[in-house]
């Protein structure tokens, strides 16, 4: 027979695993709601009508992202940037180039995606588009710094991330919005840029971790109990 000890000290021990194991299934189903919310959230702006883009800079960051919205102007394709990326069309770039309105405001456009062989602008002249273009596509937040263990590196115009600080002073375009524009699908002149690639899918796994931890929980409260039986007929 166990010393008393022993069995307290286990079934204390298993009384804490279920209550650490539940409350880790509540938090998960507490991210499940937020996660919705934000998914939710995120295709009404999507697809709600478009909006000029100065009207949403009043708004929290948060509140910014994935907003559609429309620019007007002339694209500067002289400080055009080319960013690495990699999306199911293959990898290249993403087309970033200043939108200059006649109001004197710039924002910078991701155009879409262009592969390595179309990197070079005298590649794809067809869609250097000139004059007054409205641009119609979601609102991105800028994303400082670089990528995945790279870091962007101005001085020799590589880019990982779409930095819209970075850029605009590597490029020196002055003032620009803090925020981007993914372009919409709007075919172009000479197929490039492929705009419309923005990814508004977001992974869910939070139902599956909440009912893990929740199974977890059961068994532990299953053990706590079955030592207890096991303990009580013994000592009877």
């Amino acid at each position: 027979m166990r010393p008393v000890w022993q069995v307290w000290l286990a079934l204390a021990a298993g009384v804490l695993l279920a209550v650490v194991f539940a409350g880790l299934g509540v938090w998960q189903v507490q991210r499940l709601g937020w996660k919705l919310d934000l998914i939710a959230r995120v295709e009404a702006r999507a697809h709600a009508d478009p909006v000029p883009w100065e009207d949403i800079l009043a708004l929290l960051p948060a509140d910014q992202e994935y907003r559609r919205v429309t620019a007007s102007g002339r694209f500067d394709h002289g400080t055009e940037t080319l960013v690495r990326a990699v999306t199911g069309l293959g990898p290249g770039y993403w087309l970033l180039t200043p939108l200059r309105g006649d109001d004197g405001g710039t924002v910078l456009v991701n155009r879409g995606f262009v592969p390595p062989e179309r990197a070079d602008p005298d590649t794809r002249t067809a869609g250097q588009a000139g004059g007054i273009v409205t641009v119609t596509g979601l609102a991105r937040l800028t994303e400082p710094g670089g990528g995945f263990l790279r870091d962007n590196d101005p001085g020799n115009d590589r880019w990982y991330s779409r930095d819209v600080a970075a850029i605009a002073t590597a490029k020196g375009l002055g003032p620009v919005a803090p925020i981007f524009i993914d372009a919409d699908a709007a075919p172009q002149p000479g197929g490039y840029p492929k705009g419309g690639l923005t990814v508004i899918r977001f992974r869910n796994t939070h139902l599956a971790y909440a009912l893990t931890w929740f199974v977890l929980a059961a068994m532990a409260a299953a053990g706590v109990v079955t030592l207890a039986l096991q303990e009580r007929r013994a000592r009877a």
